[in-house]
């Protein structure tokens, strides 16, 4: 057949020149004094005595650790408004992206009353340090209606207020955390605001072993940063509680991700609950993951643990604990489930740093290893480091301690752990499980569609630091293990070698698309959005801990076109794909005809069982779709190439494109 007709080379043009343009300037708009009032709210301190957990009158119900049959009544409670308040986004999402032969709007309005046939969205933001904190903050801008030009034709804006669960894990976790702490602010407001001005986020210029730059709001920097945080963890420990470097790390982590002085001491994670953007049901809930692991035990998917952090809760789905304590009160001496009537409640413990913290306790490394990057980071903080560890033994370096345990005396039968009064937990991805899909996956939440935001660092040089689909292999690996899947279900999944070879982590893919094909329930679809170069190689290396503000805007552009697919340049029915997807498990649970272009996209998209097991022939090293910027040729700036590159990159894009 011939090639493109001339209308539509430029029509292609015009996509590309809308794709480049929208890419560096939907991100870089003015709007920073709105920024700047937006980012200035946050979740209100509400820990009894800073960062030491303290002592406090057990209110009226005592606390107590509950089964796992089902949701919390505070969950259930809020889940009627926000299923309610998500009904109007998804119209708006669905009318915009139109899907011939079918009526987004009437359907909806026919529902309202209805929330089973409402789909129920949920959002996976995997680990990968500050690669998957930026790569997953483009996508989720890409996501997001704030995001100027994100509701414009090629666009996904409004899926992220269409969201139910919005999940983290390690830098993942910190993303979710972070934007949830903010008042639920948008990546938008983030890149708008300037490194020096009142209540600016993410600057990751100033490593975070360095310390912050002194500011009106972090007033603090140098030396006094690392006695701060010595002298905020050396408060928990003198309250008679365990520390770890878990505690350091999620110190620091809090300067850059939480607007308050000295990063909020006094905020917890439970400090949510009563965020009015979110008790109004305003925002998706955040979860956060970790796994459990005794110190010294080696854990592997199929046996580990999961546990979610969520603003209520901690606790697990697994038949190993099968129960959920109220976070608030974790500290308390917990025992079978009750808080004994001789002993007083507890508050403080749930710092949100330290959950965001426990959920990467991986980077706990780093702090042992201060000397091999002293360039980075003063001499006095490795002595300080040096007389906290002096309490831990070799093996506890990685954990976080949650001691006293929640679940001691709880489940005796089944929970590992029960019998001890200490509860450790590390790094969400430790067991390979690099995307927080349990929380998402549990039938309790009856979610019909989990986007995927894969950052991992799966592949190796010449290609390192991609995504091969490890994350969703360990998942399914787990889900077969009839002793720890607790009849959740999960999308078969090829290996890594047929992700790498059929080219799906370089696109999205659909699992589980035939909802015929499972026993029982079906699980919710998932869409798989892998990280992947279009104007950036944002595959920097999980342990890069400090960026300028070129790179890091670069990355969070990049992943905003991995979120749209190249501002749909390289398919043109993208957004109506994701409608398509979201729509997918209703119309199969009440047996509605699907809509044609529906069809097209899953034939396009959903991955058809086809195994390329066989080692892939060349080592994985993609290209960039689309030119690459050059920060330094560009001043530090993400700059619009000429309409000469773009002609030169039509090439690449066009047989995609058409």
């Amino acid at each position: 057949m011939g090639g493109p007709s001339i209308t539509n080379l430029i029509l292609n043009i015009s996509l590309l020149s809308t794709c480049y343009a929208t890419a560096v300037t939907h991100l870089h708009d003015g709007a920073a004094i709105e920024a700047l009032a937006v980012l200035e709210r946050r979740v209100v301190p509400d820990a009894p005595n800073g960062y030491a957990p303290a002592p406090v009158d057990c209110p009226s119900t005592r606390p107590r650790v509950r089964s796992a049959r089902t949701l919390s009544s505070e969950e259930t409670s809020w889940l009627e408004k926000r299923r309610n308040n998500t009904i109007q986004p998804l119209r708006d999402f669905l009318t915009r992206v139109n899907i011939p032969g079918f009526d987004a709007g009437a359907y909806i309005d026919a529902n309202r009353n209805n929330a089973s046939a409402i789909p129920n969205i949920g959002i996976a933001c995997s680990g990968g340090g500050y690669r998957a904190l930026m790569n997953g903050a483009g996508v989720l801008s890409a996501f997001d209606s704030r995001t100027n030009n994100s509701t414009n034709t090629g666009h996904i804006g409004g899926l992220l207020q269409s969201a139910t669960y919005l999940a983290g894990l390690s830098g993942g976790g910190w993303l979710v955390g972070s934007l949830s702490l903010n008042n639920f602010t948008s990546v938008q407001d983030i890149v708008n605001s300037t490194p020096d001005q009142i209540g600016s986020l993410w600057q990751f210029q100033n490593s975070i072993f360095a310390g912050p730059k002194e500011n009106a709001v972090q007033n603090i920097s140098g030396g006094d940063y690392y006695s701060n945080l010595v002298a905020t963890v050396n408060s928990k420990r003198d309250a008679g509680y365990n520390a770890s470097l878990t505690d350091l790390w999620g110190r620091a982590l809090s300067y850059q991700l939480i607007n308050s002085p000295q990063g909020g001491p006094g905020i917890t994670w439970t400090g949510l609950s009563d965020d009015p953007t979110f008790t109004a049901a305003n925002a998706p809930m955040p979860i956060l993951v970790a796994d459990g692991r005794a110190p010294g035990e080696f854990i592997i998917s199929l046996n580990t643990t999961v546990f979610e952090f969520n603003p209520w809760e901690m606790g697990s789905w697994d038949p190993t604990v099968y129960g959920f304590a109220p976070l608030r009160y974790v500290g308390s001496n917990f025992s079978q489930g009750v808080i004994p009537s001789n002993q007083q409640c507890v508050r403080g413990f749930d710092n949100a740093g330290f959950v965001m913290g426990t959920s990467s306790s991986l980077f706990n490394q780093f702090i042992l290893n201060l000397d091999s990057i002293v360039s980075e980071i003063p001499k006095v903080f490795v002595s300080l480091v040096e007389g906290i560890l002096q309490s831990f033994s070799g093996d506890e370096n990685d954990i976080a301690d949650w001691t006293p345990n929640p679940f001691f005396g709880w489940n005796n039968d089944s929970n590992p752990g029960a019998q001890s009064k200490r509860l450790t937990l590390v790094d969400g991805g430790e067991d390979l499980q690099n995307l927080p899909l349990q929380p998402l996956i549990q039938p309790e939440r009856e979610v019909d569609v989990i986007f995927a935001v894969d950052s991992s660092a799966d592949t190796l040089a010449p290609g390192a630091n991609w995504p091969n689909g490890t994350a969703l292999v360990a998942t399914y690996a787990r889900s077969l293990n009839a002793e720890m899947n607790n009849g959740t279900g999960f999308p078969a999944i090829p290996d890594q070698n047929t992700f790498v070879n059929l080219g799906l982590n370089t696109r999205p893919t659909f699992f589980g698309c035939d909802a015929s094909n499972f026993t029982g329930a079906p699980p919710p679809l998932l869409v798989y959005i892998p990280n992947h170069p279009f104007i950036y190689n944002s595959n920097v290396s999980t342990f890069t801990f400090s960026y300028n503000i070129s790179e890091r805007n670069a990355i969070i552009e990049n992943g905003y076109l991995v979120g749209t697919r190249g501002n749909s340049t390289l398919d043109e029915q993208w957004p109506q794909c994701v409608g398509c997807a979201i729509m997918s498990r209703t119309w199969s649970k009440s047996g509605a005809t699907v809509p044609d272009v529906c069809n097209q996209c899953f034939e396009r998209y959903c991955w058809n069982g086809t195994l390329a097991s066989e080692t892939p022939a060349q080592p994985y090293e993609p290209d960039s779709v689309f030119t690459e910027l050059d920060l330094a040729k560009n001043g530090g700036t993400a700059l619009a190439p000429s309409i000469f590159s773009l002609m030169l990159a039509f090439g690449t894009v066009a047989a995609l494109a058409l």
